[in-house]
């Protein structure tokens, strides 16, 4: 629910410029917004003679996951009112990614006043970040889990049946009109009906005021309808107002009733009381949690990458091989593993991540595997760092026979059972992705639909990149953009996990434009994922 986010920066042993007094400190922040060029996005307020400022003022900044967002934050001491800091003296910045800042509990750095210059024993701290304000109510969603009709509720009967109720739920606009909020499913036939339940964006159902007499704040009043459904005519059944605050008086035991009136009803008739009773059992307002929440709560993102070595790919050495490396050192999969690696780097803190190839011949005895480590140690997979794998997969090239097939369901299952390890934890402690580059179409599709199926259920994602010119229709299948995606025995997948993208759209794109469209979905598959199991960061 949040894109932007307030950080607040301290500082420490700063610098002291001034004669005759301390520094008066002030800190700009700065993004970079390519080509090394930096744009100033906020800064705080200058303090007074201070070496050791607390900057109340807030840096704002937008978050994206999928993208590696770059900022430098800059103090400088202020001794005169111009706006321009070239004429003002330097204490010392430093460089980081937003994606470091919000994966730290505590974000302290020691200033420089230039690269590998110390800036004395100055450091700066980035100690809070407030993803939701008090008043961000986008945060939070109103969830009325039963809502129940009495006996002998409706009055309105088809003519040769009972009635088909649904409800609507109205909030009244600043200027007097009726905004419908939710809709609920018809009940068919029955005088008696008891709806599912259901969740609506705070915002959305009252714009947040919901403590303040109806009648003074028209924003607060909820008009709900009851209509009977018949052969796709509807009938109002009867009208009742509230606001959220009475809405929440209900509980398991003491649900909260409205009577529902029909104006022309109880206008033509002295005998009318109402059309029927609403009895809504119960009514919360919970918080909406959104990936931040889960990054800055302590979860861990574990990237493997897994790599194809099948012969379709061509030989290596070879300028038309997917896998040969042009002079400037890149590649179809470096540059898929650079993309996505670097984002995703920020968010683990070892930065250690497993790598393992498919498809191969390898040493000694030259058998085929589907699931091999880059570094052949198979019992410690993991490389340091993104330049580790990088590393890794340049120094396995040459010693392996590429071969066959395009088996995807090994590597699968291998994360999927760490995954499953670290769901029985019972917390949002840590999610996995998987990216799985390859050339061309997929050998073990029945197994692999199985293999998916089965990791939607764990903290999992799976990111797939095509390279080269192969028909990728498989991989579109396997993504479910087109449909939820089952297993051969007809079980579909829990969650949308997997997303492909083939290469060959980003070949004169920037190298950021591919990690922005296979990154863009995690933050949504990781929250629905925790959602599903109720469980807070």
């Amino acid at each position: 629910c949040v894109t932007r986010v307030e950080l607040s920066v301290s500082c420490e042993n700063l610098l002291d410029k001034d004669v005759g007094s301390k520094s008066d400190p002030l800190c700009v922040l700065l993004q970079d917004v390519g080509g090394d060029q930096w744009t100033e996005l906020d800064r705080t307020e200058r303090i007074k003679n201070c070496q050791k400022p607390e900057f109340s003022k807030k840096l704002v900044v937008s978050y994206y996951f999928e993208k590696v967002q770059k900022l430098k934050f800059g103090i400088y001491d202020i001794d005169n009112k111009s706006f321009d800091l070239n004429d003002d003296d330097y204490l010392g910045g430093i460089e980081c990614t937003l994606g470091q800042i919000v994966s730290s509990s505590v974000f302290t750095r020691p200033l420089e006043l230039k690269k590998g210059k110390p800036a004395g024993k100055g450091t700066i701290t980035v100690d809070e970040l407030f993803l939701c304000g008090k008043n961000d109510f986008s945060c939070f969603r109103v969830f009325i889990p039963r809502l129940i009709a009495s006996v002998g509720f409706l009055c309105l009967q088809d003519f040769l049946g009972k009635s088909d109720p649904f409800l609507e739920f109205y909030k009244q606009s600043d200027v007097g009109t009726w905004q419908l909020v939710y809709r609920s499913e018809v009940i068919k036939n029955n005088l008696n009906p008891c709806w599912r339940k259901f969740s609506v964006p705070l915002q959305t159902f009252c714009g947040g005021d919901f403590n303040k007499p109806i009648k003074v704040q028209p924003s607060e009043i909820f008009c709900v309808y009851c209509y009977h459904d018949s052969d796709g005519s509807h009938d109002l059944i009867g009208v009742f107002e509230t606001n959220l605050t009475q809405l929440q008086k209900a509980g398991d035991s003491s649900p909260v009733e409205f009577e529902c009136i029909h104006p022309e009803k109880k206008q033509k008739k002295k005998s009318y009381k109402n059309s029927g009773i609403i009895r809504i059992k119960s009514c919360k307002i919970e918080r909406d949690y959104s990936f931040l929440d889960y990054v800055m709560g302590g979860c861990q993102i574990n990237f493997t990458v897994g790599i194809d070595f099948t012969g379709s790919n061509g030989d290596p050495k070879s300028p038309d091989s997917l896998h040969y490396i042009s002079p400037d050192g890149v590649n179809e999969y470096l540059i898929a593993i650079w993309s996505v690696g670097n984002v995703v780097q920020d968010y683990d803190t070892d930065k250690l991540f497993p790598a393992f190839g498919f498809g191969a011949q390898v040493p000694p005895n030259w058998q085929v595997s589907h699931e091999f480590a880059l570094n052949f140690n198979p019992s410690n997979p993991y490389c340091q760092g993104i330049q580790g794998i990088v590393d890794a997969y340049r120094h396995i090239l040459p010693q392996v026979r590429l071969y066959g097939p395009t088996n995807f369901s090994p590597i699968i299952n291998h994360v999927a059972r760490f995954a499953a390890h670290s769901a029985q934890q019972g917390n949002a402690s840590q999610y996995f992705i998987l990216l799985i580059i390859t050339d061309g179409e997929i050998t073990d599709l029945d197994q692999t639909r199985q293999a998916i199926v089965n990791a939607s259920k764990l903290p999992m994602s799976i990111i797939i990149v095509g390279v080269g010119e192969a028909d990728f229709k498989a991989m579109e299948f396997l993504d479910g953009d087109n449909g939820v995606l089952k297993s051969l025995t007809g079980e579909p997948a829990a969650r949308d996990i997997v997303q492909f993208v083939p290469f060959r759209q980003f070949k004169n794109a920037p190298r950021e434009a591919l990690s922005q469209m296979v990154l863009a979905e995690v933050p949504k598959q990781l929250v629905s994922y925790y959602k599903l199991q109720g469980w807070p960061p």
